[in-house]
């Protein structure tokens, strides 16, 4: 997440809020009150209201349908402009669950919270898409360190791992193959790991080829 984040209050005027979207190039922003809790958030769609509706008069059916962006339209302030409550993650999120919750909302940021509700943060979309900046190498040992290790401790073989453009691969001999589904949601928790694939036996079969495992 982005910790340096700008934020307003409920008081903060209409223009002032246009001028720090535009100044740092951000699609929406917190709004705090108090020490900072989070209270909405006043995005780029918050706003265009505003001007769709500055010299037209909709017909009864629009101001029906659309009495939340007729209100937006008449709006002074960012308390008057936002969206509430506004939805947040908590600072313990993993980037999946957040991930979640940005695609289930099509939001694209979204802010982090403490458990008192105060801003630590803002994670956006890009923030999400960097775990998968991570070397294949990096995945490779978080895999053996803390899932081969424990799930694959025993013989009657080592288990490899290979990573290649993020895609992880375990081959070798375990003593539970029942184990590869679990192992699956595992490594695609992972940071960083695009897909997984199993070759895996048990030293009586054929290798079991699991990459759809979950």
């Amino acid at each position: 997440m982005t910790r340096a984040v700008v934020a307003v209050g409920r008081d903060t005027p209409f223009k002032d809020v246009v001028r720090l979207i535009e100044e740092r190039k951000v699609s929406a922003l917190p709004v705090l009150e108090g020490e900072g809790r989070v209270v909405g958030l006043v995005s780029e769609a918050d706003l265009l209201p505003k001007e769709e509706f500055r010299d037209s008069d909709p017909d009864r059916f629009t101001r029906l349908r659309r009495l939340s962006d007729l209100a937006r339209a008449g709006a002074l302030t960012a308390g008057e402009l936002m969206s509430a409550p506004a939805v947040t993650v908590h600072a313990d999120a993993t980037v999946a669950q957040a991930a979640r919750v940005m695609a289930q909302l099509k939001l694209k940021r979204l802010p982090v919270v403490d458990d008192e509700g105060l801003l630590q943060g803002v994670v956006s979309r890009v923030d999400l898409l960097k775990v998968f900046l991570r070397t294949d190498e990096e995945i490779a040992e978080e895999v053996r360190r803390e899932i081969v290790a424990r799930l694959f401790p025993a013989p009657p073989g080592p288990v490899g791992v290979e990573v290649a453009d993020g895609v992880v691969t375990l081959a070798g001999r375990v003593r539970d193959t029942s184990l590869v589904p679990v192992a699956a949601r595992a490594v695609r928790a992972v940071e960083g790991v695009v897909d997984v694939e199993f070759r895996l036996t048990d030293g009586t079969s054929e290798p079991r080829r699991d990459g759809a495992a979950g």
